[in-house]
C-alpha cells in the first residue's frame, strides 16, 4: 500500500468547546491515586502478574496475534514508567490442557511499552482453534482460546462474528460482552470503535450518573493518561471474558483520541491549554497500539484487510486520522470535493480491494454511518434530543457532519465505483451513534427507491453509552416507539431504527445471506443483566437490499 494521503488541513483555531477546559498542569500530573485505581482491588503485589487478561486479534489463515499486559512488581501500573524488564513466554497448543503444543517463545516486557506484549505468531494451521497462554516468573496467565481464518481458497460454509461498540466505563456494565462470550461459537468479534472513552469522571454517565468511576479520574491528555483508561477498562471482568474467547478485529473512532477527532484536532480538545494535537493523537495512537491486538497495516493506522476464506473478506477503515474537519451542519462544504472522510490513499485502497475482491461477501469495518440520513418532520420535543445525540443545530435541522453525511463527495465516489463496476454484495458494518439500524445504501437517497442501492448496512446500538431515551430521561422504548416511524417515514431507505436500546449484534454469514442479529440489555447499570433478542435484518445474495428476518441465527 502506498502513501499517497491528502495533507491534513491545518487549524488556527480551537474547535469549539462543549464544556469546561481542564487545566492541563492537572490534566498531565500522573499521580500515585489515579494509578493504582486502573487496578482491581487487592492487585498490589511483588510477583508477576496477569491483571489485565489476556487476548488475541487479527486472525489470518496460518496466525494470530496474541496480546497481554505483565505487572511484574507492585509500583508497575500503566502508565507509571515503572518496573523492570521481564521476559514473559507464550505458548500456542491445539488443547486446552496444553499436552499439544505447536508454538511456544519468549518476549521482554519493558517499561517503554507499558510491560504490554504482542507476539504475532505464524506457522499455524487454518480454521482451526487453539488455546494460549502467557508466563513470567512461574506466573500463568489464564488460558485463552483464538481460531485462525480460513485458508484463502477454502469454501466456507458459515462464519459467526460478534459486533460492539461504544462501551462507555461510568455509564455502566460491560454485559454485552459477557453475554457474547457465553456462545461459544464466535469465530471472532468485531470491535467498531469507542472501545474507551476519553472524558473526565462524571461528564460522560448514565444519564448524568456515574455507575462506575474510570481512571483516571481526569480527561486522558497524556501517554500516562491513555494508558491508564486502557488499563482500567482491561480490568472489566466481562471484556477479559470475551478477549479470553475469540480473536477481536478492532478500529478505533473518535473517543479513543477525542470527541469528533479529525485529522487537525478535535471537538474536544483546546490546542494549547490541553498541549498540542499532534502531541496528544501521537500519545493515544500509542497507547492504542500497546494495549489493543491489532496488527497495523501502515505504521499509525487501522485500516487493513482480513480474509475469510472465499466467503468473506473485511475492509477495515480508519475515519479519524485522514478526514478533513467536520463541516458546519447545513452548509454546503459537506459537498466540497477538496474534503474527505478517508484520505486519498485510503479511498484508493479500498475501492481497489472492493473491486479486486474474488469472494461472496465483502464486508466493511464502518465506523460511521455511510447511509443518508434527514432528520424530517419531528416534533421538537423530539428533535433537540435527537439533535444533541448526533450533534446536529438544535435550533434547527441540519445532517450530520461527523458521518459520510459530512462528505459526501468521497461517499459519491464509492458508491459510483460499486454501481460502475457492478460489486454486489458489500456490507457496511458500523457503530458511533448508539442505535441500531437496517439500512439499504442508496445511490441517491432522494429519489429512493427508483435510484438503486448500492450496498446494505448494519448499525449497532452502544454497549452502555447514552442513546436517545436516555437523554430525554424517559423509561426506554418510549422515544423510538414515536421517532422511528418518522425517521423511516423521511428516509425510506431504512427499513429498522431502534434509538433507546443498548446491546450488540451477531453477524451470520452464508452464500446466501447476511444476516444481522440485534440484541438487547435488560439494564446497563446492573452487572447482572440479562440479554434478549430484539429482532433480525439480513441481505440475501445479489440484492443490495435489507429485508427483515423473524428468527435468529
Amino acid at each position: 500500500m502506498t502513501s499517497r494521503y491528502r495533507a491534513p488541513e491545518s487549524v488556527n483555531s480551537p474547535s469549539p468547546r462543549r464544556r469546561t477546559v481542564v487545566k492541563a498542569a492537572a490534566a498531565t500530573a500522573v499521580l500515585a491515586g489515579p494509578l493504582i485505581a486502573a487496578l482491581p482491588a487487592g492487585a498490589a503485589t511483588e510477583a508477576p502478574a496477569f491483571l489485565h487478561g489476556v487476548a488475541s486479534g487479527d486472525p489470518l489463515p496460518d496466525g494470530v496475534l496474541l496480546w497481554t499486559r505483565v505487572t511484574p512488581t507492585a509500583e508497575a501500573v500503566p502508565g507509571s514508567g515503572l518496573g523492570p524488564d521481564t521476559e514473559v513466554s507464550w505458548t500456542v497448543a491445539t488443547d486446552k490442557a496444553f499436552t499439544n503444543i505447536v508454538s511456544k517463545g519468549s518476549l521482554t516486557a519493558t517499561a517503554a511499552s507499558d510491560h504490554t506484549v504482542k507476539a504475532d505468531i505464524r506457522g499455524l494451521a487454518p480454521a482451526t482453534d487453539y488455546f494460549f497462554r502467557f508466563s513470567a516468573g512461574g506466573t500463568d496467565s489464564p488460558a485463552a482460546r483464538t481460531r485462525t481464518a480460513p485458508a484463502a481458497d477454502a469454501n466456507v460454509s458459515g462464519l459467526r462474528f460478534g459486533v460492539v461498540t461504544c462501551a462507555n466505563w461510568e455509564a455502566g456494565y460491560f454485559s454485552s460482552y459477557r453475554h457474547l462470550a457465553a456462545r461459544g461459537d464466535l469465530d471472532a468479534w468485531l470491535h467498531l470503535g469507542d472501545y474507551i472513552y476519553e472524558y473526565k469522571s462524571g461528564e460522560y454517565a448514565a444519564r448524568g450518573t456515574v455507575v462506575r468511576q474510570h481512571a483516571p479520574t481526569n480527561e486522558i491528555i497524556t501517554l500516562a493518561d491513555y494508558r491508564i483508561r486502557h488499563g482500567k477498562y482491561k480490568t472489566d471482568p466481562d471484556l477479559q471474558a470475551l478477549h479470553l474467547k475469540a480473536p477481536v478485529v478492532a478500529i478505533w473512532d473518535d473517543h479513543e483520541f477525542a470527541d469528533n477527532a479529525w485529522s487537525g484536532g478535535a471537538v474536544n480538545h483546546t490546542e494549547g491549554a490541553e498541549g498540542t494535537w499532534t502531541a496528544r493523537q501521537a500519545a493515544a495512537k500509542q497507547a492504542y497500539f500497546e494495549w489493543m491486538p491489532v496488527r497495523p497495516a501502515i505504521a499509525g493506522t487501522t485500516y487493513r484487510r482480513l480474509r475469510f476464506g472465499k466467503l468473506a473478506d473485511l475492509s477495515l477503515l480508519d475515519l479519524r486520522s485522514f478526514r478533513s474537519q467536520q463541516a458546519s451542519s447545513g452548509s454546503g462544504s459537506v459537498d466540497d470535493p477538496d474534503r474527505t472522510i478517508t484520505g486519498r490513499a485510503q479511498l484508493d485502497w479500498l475501492k481497489a480491494g472492493l473491486k479486486a475482491s474474488d469472494t461472496k461477501w465483502r464486508l466493511v469495518g464502518n465506523s460511521v454511518m455511510i447511509a443518508p440520513f434527514v432528520i424530517g418532520s419531528l416534533t421538537a420535543d423530539l428533535l433537540k434530543p435527537l439533535a444533541k445525540l448526533l450533534d446536529l443545530p438544535q435550533d434547527g435541522i441540519g445532517v450530520n457532519t461527523d458521518q459520510w453525511d459530512g462528505y459526501t463527495d468521497d461517499r459519491r465516489e464509492l458508491l459510483a465505483h460499486l454501481r460502475s463496476n457492478a460489486i454486489g454484495n458489500t456490507v457496511f458494518l458500523t457503530g458511533d451513534i448508539h442505535m441500531s439500524w437496517a439500512n439499504d445504501v442508496p445511490v441517491d437517497a432522494g429519489t429512493y427507491p427508483l435510484s438503486p442501492s448500492a450496498a446494505t448496512e448494519f448499525v449497532i446500538t452502544s454497549v452502555t453509552s447514552d442513546n436517545l431515551d436516555d437523554i430525554v430521561k424517559v423509561p426506554e422504548g418510549t422515544v423510538s416507539a414515536l421517532a422511528a416511524p418518522l425517521i423511516e417515514l423521511a428516509n425510506r431507505h431504512v427499513h429498522w431504527v431502534d434509538t433507546d436500546r443498548h446491546g450488540y449484534g451477531v453477524l451470520d454469514i452464508t452464500a446466501e445471506r447476511a444476516q444481522m442479529d440485534y440484541y438487547v440489555l435488560s439494564d446497563r447499570t446492573s452487572a447482572t443483566a440479562t440479554s434478549s433478542w430484539e429482532r433480525s435484518y439480513r441481505t440475501r445474495s445479489g440484492t443490495q437490499k435489507v429485508e427483515r428476518t423473524y428468527d435468529p441465527v
